[in-house]
């Protein structure tokens, strides 16, 4: 009987230690799609200086141990990305000149929509969507589109969703 008690009580803390784990990471992925968000707002809207200031939080959130609370095929898909994340995300973070943000913007939505998709950890639908004169891809938290890379050029609502991203289980 007390051999029983005590496979419950280990059986127990692990069940919350797990649950502890995966809240962790699924709140640092938040926060990395969050951020992200912030930075093609800002970029839809031509706004260089609040795409710097949102992409600085982005490379903090991608430099804060995000893989923390994932699993072992998780960090590894996260680590096979997260040098090219942090290289766009502090290249648009050190300039206002909107050009040269988009420039690393592309490489950026790329790089995070394989992470997004493979760790199928987003609380919220996540869109992606597609700008045919650019050739590029970008990530939207609604499928009204909002185009980041020719906002000033032309109307914010050429393009189209490619794929969606429905909240992970």
């Amino acid at each position: 009987m007390k051999i029983l008690k005590t496979l419950s009580i280990i059986m127990l803390t692990l069940s919350v230690s797990l649950a502890s784990a995966q809240k962790t990471a699924n709140t640092n992925i938040d926060k990395i799609t969050t951020a992200y968000l912030g930075v093609k707002n800002a970029l839809a809207a031509g706004n260089g200086t609040a795409a710097e200031s949102k992409s600085k939080e982005l490379f903090e959130a991608l430099s804060a141990q995000p893989d923390k609370g994932l699993k072992p095929d998780q960090q590894k898909l996260l680590a096979g990305y997260l040098d090219k994340l942090k290289f766009d995300s502090r290249h648009i973070s050190e300039t206002t000149v909107v050009d040269h943000q988009r420039e690393h913007f592309a490489s950026l939505s790329k790089n995070l929509y394989e992470v997004l998709k493979g760790l199928k950890m987003n609380t919220s639908t996540i869109y992606m969507d597609y700008c045919p004169m650019k050739k590029a891809y970008w990530l939207s938290e609604t499928s009204a589109i909002k185009n980041p890379y020719y906002n000033d050029k032309m109307m914010t609502t050429c393009g189209r969703v490619a794929s969606t991203l429905t909240p992970g289980k």
